[in-house]
């Protein structure tokens, strides 16, 4: 199949591959270790907006227990294509939060998130990125 070149990607470009939405994984440290999840995302008004279902393990391990604290999480989407031994992904990480007021809340509804699990998924959280990161793995 040849050599591979691995790019690093700008802050602009990882946005730009991640701004459609879709899958992504979310990882964070849950009371019984490690843990990485994936979640229907979108990105919107500068952070990636994902919804659960409230009292969950990851709505539960994802509280500080502190008013207005957050969580620090790591977040990845990516796209591989197999045949072809080519690809990219996006690194974000940064505070998940717990969407809690009402103006709050229908900001988040206009991310237009639609997880695929069926059941009532009422819980928002928003993901503000400290960081991003962006690679591409490509024929040289």
């Amino acid at each position: 199949m040849g050599d591979r070149v691995i790019d690093e990607l700008d802050e602009a470009e990882s946005l730009r591959l991640i701004s459609a939405g879709g899958i992504g994984r979310i990882a964070y440290q849950s009371r019984f270790g490690p843990a990485v999840l994936p979640v229907n995302y979108r990105w919107h008004d500068g952070a990636v907006v994902f919804r659960t279902t409230r009292h969950s393990a990851l709505d539960e391990d994802l509280q500080t227990g502190i008013s207005g604290g957050a969580y620090l999480v790591a977040f990845e989407i990516d796209e591989i294509d197999v045949p072809s031994r080519q690809g990219w992904s996006v690194l974000i990480q940064g505070p998940a939060h717990h969407v809690e007021g009402e103006a709050e809340r229908a900001a988040a509804e206009q991310a237009g998130v639609q997880p695929w699990p069926a059941g009532e998924r009422e819980l928002f959280l928003r993901i503000v990125p400290n960081r991003v990161t962006g690679r591409r793995i490509r024929p040289a």
